[in-house]
């Protein structure tokens, strides 16, 4: 599959005119995956329905924030798109995490987690966020930023020790890590968090079908938004199953982006690598059910995902796309929203009174 997205690549980039006479299904086809049925699996962990259960509740454990009212979930809403939908993603005490959230569906399918990709997989994201230093602060955007401490500010520890209060938990936690003698760790909860979300998948989209052979699947619009997508370049950088998640790139290729969609001193991925080549480099993001996660880019910048495909026409690829351009790429990314996870809220273990214990 690899040598052959490279070779579809260099055919785009070079205008391969032997390229235009090739089915555009064959032509997707080199490009793009459809979502599997079934949720991968995570290297190294096994997905047994305990462990599920188990990271199902801390997904929509509040008490995992210092403030103990904030969870996985709120920043994360499966009900919508697995984002939060505002302009910048909240965190602990109110403050404004200086970058969009980005959707937890699918997310399984990046190379990397977070728009600077700091963190290497789900689990390392779950302990980045989730379990943040409250003592760290986060400093200017293009400075050091190995954890964002506004997310959830709960110390590791301090989670530890909370959960161990909780009978419920205990019991959980032993049933899900049965070969451990002491399960209520801070490594066990990112990764039943980690196994939980790597369920979070949305197969069954018209593209995918389209993919698999259902001529019905896409309307004659959305088939001429993909022949551009793919012509006009943006296939470059959105490809593979999760049309997205694969690689980074620099934000402003032919053109620099006005300020609200690249603030001058938010410089991605070159905070965690110092790489000057990575300066104002970001992953670039996912395109599944791009339509339910407003607002885009890592400012939250704009509402409208027509600015979005114009704006990033003009900075990553020089074109300026004319109005039925855009309208029909739109309605190719509309193509590309699946069936939603369908989650029953679990009922979370309460919290009992602490034992008292006798004055000396």
């Amino acid at each position: 599959m690899r040598l052959k997205l490279i070779a579809s690549l260099v055919a785009l980039c070079v205008g391969a005119p032997a390229l235009a006479d090739v089915p555009l299904r064959d032509r997707a086809k080199e490009l793009f995956e459809p979502i599997p049925s079934s949720p991968p699996a995570i290297p190294g962990e096994t997905a047994t329905p305990q462990k599920l259960a188990l990271g199902k509740m801390l997904y929509f454990e509040p008490r995992l924030s210092e403030t103990r009212d904030v969870s996985c979930a709120d920043c994360h809403n499966l009900s919508m798109g697995g984002v939060d939908g505002g302009a910048l993603s909240g965190g602990h005490n109110g403050q404004l995490a200086g970058r969009e959230v980005l959707t937890v569906l699918n997310a399984i399918f990046n190379r990397s987690q977070y728009w600077d990709g700091r963190a290497a997989d789900l689990a390392d994201q779950v302990v980045n966020s989730v379990m943040a230093n409250p003592k760290a602060m986060l400093k200017t955007r293009g400075g050091p930023m190995p954890i964002n401490p506004t997310e959830h500010a709960a110390a590791k520890q301090r989670a530890v020790e909370q959960f161990k209060t909780i009978p419920g938990y205990v019991a959980a936690f032993k049933q899900a890590f049965p070969e451990q003698s002491d399960p209520v760790a801070y490594d066990n909860i990112g990764r039943a968090i980690a196994l939980f979300e790597a369920t979070l998948i949305t197969p069954d989209s018209p593209f995918d079908r389209w993919l698999k052979g259902d001529d019905q699947a896409l309307a004659d619009a959305q088939k001429e938004g993909l022949k551009l997508f793919i012509e006009k370049g943006c296939a470059n950088c959105h490809n593979g199953v999760n049309i997205g998640g694969g690689m980074y790139a620099r934000f402003g290729v032919v053109k620099q982006p006005a300020p609200e969609y690249l603030p001058p001193d938010d410089w991605g991925r070159y905070a965690v690598t110092k790489a000057i080549a990575d300066k104002y480099a970001f992953k670039v993001p996912s395109l599944r059910n791009v339509e339910l996660t407003a607002p885009y880019f890592h400012t939250g910048a704009t509402f409208d995902l027509k600015k979005a495909v114009a704006v990033m026409g003009e900075s990553q690829l020089g074109v300026a796309l004319g109005a039925d351009e855009i309208d029909k790429i739109v309605a190719f990314l509309t193509a590309l929203t699946g069936r939603q996870p369908e989650v029953v809220l679990p009922i979370l273990p309460p919290r009992t009174a602490p034992p008292v214990t006798q004055a000396q």
